[in-house]
């Protein structure tokens, strides 16, 4: 296993044995807080789980539907719950209408979307400025008990319409009641007074049992807008992480591809020739004419070269120098080449290598006879 494997395989040996000790510390601690703003499963400041609690006390049986509302069964004496969605597709908005209609009873707000405008035509438009001590405005049931609800004063409803402004000030109000055939929208602006950090402030505990209507009604929260859907195995996994798992798989697959080793080099271009003899021959006696005693290192080349050419000119083995210089030259022999023959000639490296390709087997054709 090459190192980059073994650097790979580690990094998720450790990522898996990290999710498994945040198992075993939530396990033995218990969870902290957090979870989706206005999703009556979350328990951070901005969630909605202590008001699901407060309903199931008050003898409300409290459903957390994971399908969204065209898709559940809604009943004309059910509450239904969707606060702060990011979107409300057409066909759940012509779901809770025709839920609306039949009798039902909605508490909503609009989130991120125009959505309540479809639903309610006359309904309330947002905009104004914040009520931070919101007061009843009407003598409606929802409000009957509650003399001050406080708010985080984000946001308020400017202009009821043809809906009646029920809890704000004398400028804006922070809930809006509609009527729909049948049915009853609470339609708030901000949610705040249902969220877990103000539930207990001022007379917020009172107003939110209220919205959800006479006791042993089914108040139905809608958690798929908060991300809680039906699916299960990897279809569960939110969008956004499985896009993050990815893109890491594929920085560690490249990160492995990067350090691992190689099938092979890259495939040249040309056929790679071997160099010829003489660019070798060349090559090697510069090499040795930087050395300090070239004739010394080149003793037995040019030992080899005389023995040459003793025995391609039949000279006797004890030939004298002139009489080798001789038969070289008549063999072919440049008259560089001749010259290295002489011990008392200057050393020319060069010219004692091509004179030793010169005379190798093989190239006699070479040789003049």
């Amino acid at each position: 296993m090459t190192r980059g494997w073994k650097i790979g395989l580690s990094i998720a040996a450790g990522i898996v044995a990290l999710n498994l000790l945040l198992a075993a510390l939530r396990a033995v601690t218990g969870s902290t807080p957090g979870g989706p703003a206005s999703s009556a499963y979350a328990t951070g400041p901005d969630g909605a789980a202590a008001y699901a609690t407060l309903l199931s006390e008050a003898g409300h049986d409290v459903v957390h539907e994971r399908a969204t509302p065209h898709a559940a069964q809604l009943e004309p004496g059910d509450t239904a719950v969707v606060l702060d969605p990011p979107f409300v597709l057409r066909q759940d908005e012509r779901a809770l209408r025709s839920f609306l209609l039949r009798g039902g009873r909605l508490i909503a707000s609009p989130g991120d979307s125009n959505w309540l405008e479809r639903l309610v035509p006359q309904g309330p438009a947002a905009g104004g400025r914040g009520v931070a001590r919101a007061r009843p405005l009407a003598p409606v049931p929802e409000v009957r008990a509650v003399s001050t609800v406080a708010t985080a004063g984000d946001d308020a409803w400017v202009n009821s319409h043809g809906a009646l402004p029920v809890l704000g000030d004398a400028d804006s109000s922070v809930l809006a009641i509609a009527r729909a055939g049948a049915g009853r929208a609470l339609l708030l602006a901000d949610t705040s007074p249902l969220q877990n950090a103000y539930l207990g402030r001022a007379d917020n505990a009172q107003f939110a049992a209220a919205l959800g209507g006479p006791p042993r009604r089914r108040v139905v929260f809608f958690e798929a807008y908060h991300g809680y859907g039906q699916a299960n195995g990897l279809s569960a996994v939110p969008g956004r992480w499985k896009l993050a798992l990815l893109l890491g798989a594929g920085a560690a697959l490249v990160f492995m591809l990067a350090r691992g080793r190689r099938l092979g080099p890259p495939e040249d271009e040309a056929r790679a020739f071997a160099p010829a003899r003489r660019e070798y021959v060349d090559a090697v006696a510069a090499t040795l004419a930087r050395t300090r005693e070239p004739r010394e290192a080149l003793a037995a080349v040019h030992e080899e070269l005389r023995t040459r050419v003793v025995r391609r000119a039949s000279l006797r083995a004890d030939a004298s120098v002139d009489d080798l210089a001789a038969a070289a030259s008549r063999l072919g022999l440049a008259a560089d080449e001749v010259q290295t023959l002489r011990p008392d000639a200057p050393f020319d490296e060069l010219a004692l290598g091509r004179a030793f390709a010169r005379t190798a087997e093989g190239r006699r054709s070479a040789w003049r006879t």
